[in-house]
């Protein structure tokens, strides 16, 4: 098959003293995700939805929270690594529809320059890169701003 879907998601819960980085950008916000990482769900979201197209396993098969090597990592740098991981195996990226579900801050000003950010990182073109928010309404751990959920799909093709 030339073509494949991959489907991504991932959740951090927010902490306080530290930066909020989503979509490879810094946000202005009291709070920040925890996380072995940088806690960035957004790419995290896009690393499982890659490997998962590829039937490559996940983020967490490839980059281990347990590893040192990892702890604090700027996401961006496994988003590279996932990309070339994928590229080996011949494939390369058509396109990746992304969601973002949060309460606060408001980030539509912000998706532009993640976006562009996204693109520089994996080397394709930003025509080939949607990103949404949404809240839920208050409802749930999203609602209660406990949270950030991050959902992607992708689709690859043979190089």
């Amino acid at each position: 098959m030339s073509h494949r879907v991959g489907f991504g998601y991932d959740v951090h819960r927010f902490e306080r003293n530290r930066p909020f980085t989503l979509g490879g950008i810094i946000i202005p916000h009291n709070k920040g995700l925890a996380g072995h990482s940088d806690a960035d769900v957004l790419i995290h979201a896009i690393c499982d939805a890659l490997l998962g197209a590829a039937s490559l396993g996940d983020i967490g098969s490839h980059f281990p929270d347990s590893s040192v090597e990892y702890k604090n990592i700027d996401s961006k740098l496994l988003l590279k690594e996932v990309v070339k991981i994928v590229s080996k195996k011949n494939f390369r990226i058509g396109n990746i529809d992304t969601t973002i579900s949060l309460q606060k801050p408001k980030i539509a000003t912000y998706i532009p320059q993640m976006i562009q950010t996204l693109a520089t990182v994996m080397e394709i073109d930003e025509a080939d890169i949607s990103v949404k928010a949404t809240t839920t309404e208050r409802m749930g751990f999203v609602g209660r701003e406990e949270g950030v959920a991050a959902y992607a799909v992708v689709l690859i093709e043979r190089s």
